[in-house]
Order: structure tokens, then sequence, then C-alpha cells
């Protein structure tokens, strides 16, 4: 027998499903001619995607990454030596001829960050080098798992690889987990565990016990020091080395991975890599793969369904909508507008041709903030805000309004509002 409460679950997560949702927001779509797995992103889908993209870049700069392009193709023998074409050529487009040489659709971006590293000398005081692309790769999935954003064709992938000496392996790791943490707590979300995911029976892993169970040590000591709890899983590790994975469920407790830090000595082994050492001698480097959101395709997906479409105020597509009462307030709401653009605020104007003010909320019960403009509003230059969650604020300058959005949204708040703060509105003119 169904029960009323698994009623409800049910609903709530039908109601919640990303592929649904993601449809009736106009957030991305696919068509038959463009084929499955390869979804297309809409113009608000795009605008949460580059919020998010631009947050983890400056998240990256600030923690000492430098950002890279590397192309999507790549030589075969690139992934024969790194060792993807043996243990992971399932997973592989074919190879494409091209002037006599075979070319594949990239599964990984971390043999391109390898030769990167390659292509210059590096001393040990160059280390630990960071190196990050939000680049494109592409896996050949079945039809019968695609689905949405989840399980894609092509992917973009928040990438990151750290160069770095033995004794740095620890802390670097440690500093990509403290990363990940503030990153979903900016996103509003959160793990359903970290998983150490180690190696299993079986001959899809490289050799070299002792070189694992040194990077599994590192790997433990980096979740320690961020007091972070774990389960450890066999069978679950890259072919090259084993993995922290944070671990992110749906609605029905199904479980994916979002975001990973991983130790590789095998990398940089192939592909020959060194450093000069204060000996003057040529040492080995220890090559830390890291993903603070994975995928940016299951990331919005997960975002969608965790908040219904109901994003944080610096995700959503539109963070203001203005509301004049009449159409005498339509010019004081179209200013406005025009200084929501010039602070980099996403807004729109829903003027009364859209129906009553009670339905122009309505239509706009997703969007952040409400600001309604009747003709004390329009004579005072104010606005009489009202938040998503239903909350109605005293009018307020039309100033320090923006002001204080503006704020919420580059501190990356999940917070809607902060009574305590007032911030200096100066320069912010409507």
């Amino acid at each position: 027998m169904v029960t009323r409460l698994d009623t409800r679950e049910e609903t709530t997560m039908r109601m919640h499903d990303h592929r649904r949702l993601g449809r009736e927001l106009g957030l991305f779509d696919t068509d038959p001619l463009i084929g499955a797995g390869l979804p297309y992103w809409l113009p608000d889908g795009a605008a949460v995607r580059h919020a998010l993209e631009e947050y983890i870049r400056g998240a990256e700069r600030r923690a000492g990454y430098r950002h890279v392009y590397s192309p999507v193709l790549g030589k075969r023998e690139l992934y024969e030596i790194s060792g993807h074409w043996s243990h992971y050529s399932d997973d592989m487009f074919p190879p494409m001829d091209l002037g006599g040489e075979q070319v594949v659709l990239r599964p990984s971006l971390c043999p391109h960050h390898a030769l990167i590293y390659r292509s210059r000398g590096r001393s040990y005081r160059d280390l630990p080098l960071r190196m990050a692309e939000l680049g494109g790769m592409y896996r050949s999935e079945l039809s019968g798992v695609l689905g949405g954003l989840t399980r894609v064709r092509a992917i973009q992938l928040n990438d990151a690889h750290i160069f770095c000496t033995l004794d740095q392996v620890e802390e670097e790791a440690a500093a990509a987990l403290a990363m990940i943490v503030r990153a979903y707590r900016a996103l509003g979300i959160r793990p359903a565990r970290y998983r150490l995911s180690l190696p299993g029976p079986g001959g899809k892993y490289v050799a070299g016990a002792e070189l694992w169970r040194r990077s599994t040590d590192l790997l433990v000591g980096a979740l320690s020091a961020c007091g972070l709890d774990y389960e450890a899983v066999e069978g679950e590790a890259a072919f090259y080395g084993p993995k922290i994975d944070v671990q992110i469920a749906d609605g029905a407790g199904r479980e994916s991975t979002l975001s990973t830090v991983q130790v590789d000595f095998h990398q940089p082994e192939r592909f020959d890599l060194h450093y000069v050492g204060p000996d003057g001698a040529r040492h080995r480097p220890v090559m830390v793969h890291r993903s603070i959101i994975g995928s940016v395709e299951r990331a919005v997906a997960h975002l969608i369904e965790v908040h219904g479409g109901a994003f944080p105020a610096w995700l959503a597509p539109t963070q203001l909508t203005v509301l004049p009462v009449s159409q005498a307030e339509v010019p004081r709401a179209d200013g406005l507008l025009r200084r929501c653009a010039e602070l980099g605020l996403r807004a729109e104007v829903a003027g009364p041709e859209h129906g009553s003010l009670g339905a122009r909320v309505r239509a706009a019960r997703l969007v952040p903030y409400h600001l309604v403009i009747g003709a004390r509003e329009a004579a005072r230059e104010e606005v009489a805000p009202r938040l998503r969650d239903g909350r109605r604020l005293d009018a307020l300058p039309a100033a320090e309004m923006l002001a204080r959005v503006r704020a919420l949204v580059e501190a990356h708040s999940t917070d809607l509002w902060d009574d305590a703060a007032a911030p200096d509105d100066q320069g912010v003119r409507p």
C-alpha cells in the first residue's frame, strides 16, 4: 500500500524533476536533429550556467589557480600514453582519420594539462602549479542511460590539476576539499556523503600497489585535516588512482558524484614530467586532480531539483522584477531597469499590460526580488520591495535597494535579505 507520505514525496519529486522543470522554466531543451544526450541551453539556462562558471573561475583565481584552454581533440597516441585508451576506450567516441592520423574527442582534460606542464622547464620554486580549465569533453554514453542534464555526451567540466611535490599533496588536497565545502554553501546544496573510492578486483587499474597505498594515505590525511567523515568503497577508484568523491542525492535518494579530489602518480610517470629540485636534480611531480562542481550540466540539474527553480539570488536567471503599478510609473521602471544592467544585475520590467499586480507577482514567483513602484514610490525615487518568500519590506530608496541586492549577490549569499546590512550606496543611482 502507498502511504499518503509516499504520495507527497513522489509528487514533490516529480515537481522538482530537473527534466520537467528545466523545460517549463526555459532553461534547456533538446532536439532530435542535434542528437540524444546533447542538450542546448536557452537564455535563462545560459544565465544560470554563466553565473556558476564565473563563481568557479573567481574562486579558483583567489586560490592561486591559473586558467588555460586546450583543444577538445587529441591524437589517439595521447590517450594511449595516458592510459585512457587501454582502460577507458569503451566510453570514448571512435577515432576519426585526419590526414593519415587518428584523432579522438577527449574523454578527459588531464592528458592535455600534463602536456602543458611539460611544455616548459619547471623548478621546485614553481610548485605547486595549479592549472584550471572549464573545458569540453565527451563520453560515448549508451542511449538507454541518457537523461536531461545528468547523463550527457558533451560535458563542460570544471577541472583542475595541481602539479606539486610529494610533501605538498596533502595540503593541496585539503585545500581543494575546503573549496568544495565553500562552494556547496554558496550553492545551497549538501553532500550526501564523502566517499573514499578505492580499487576493487579486476584489471581496470594500473599496477603499483605501493603507489596506491601512498595515494590513499594522502587522501585520508586530507579528509582528516578538514574534519570530514567518509566511507571507503572498493571498486570506485579511477584507473590511475584513488579519489575522494563528493556524493549528492536526488529526491529519490539516487546518488551520483559531483565533485572529486584525486591523487595521481601514474600520469606524471607516463608523460615523463619533471621539475628541478633544490639539489639541482630532476624529480617527478605528483598530479592532484580536483573538480569543485564536476560537470556544469550535472551541477545545474542538481541545483534545479534542490531549489525547485527558485535559485539563490546570485544564480537566478532574473534577479529582480520591476513592477510599475500603472502606465504612469513605466518610465521610472525603465530607468531602474537600465541601472540594474549597469550594475550587472539581471532584471526585467513586468508592466501593467501583463495583468494585475497580483497576477504579475505570481508570474514572477521564482524571482528573488519584486520592486513595486506606485505613484508615491515614483515621486520619492523609492521602491516597495517584496521578497520571493512572501516578505514585504518597508519602502526603500531605489539606490539603497539595488546596493543591498548587489552586496548579497556579490557575496554569493543564499539569504534573500540581511536586515543588519546597509551597504554604502555611493554611485548606485537609478
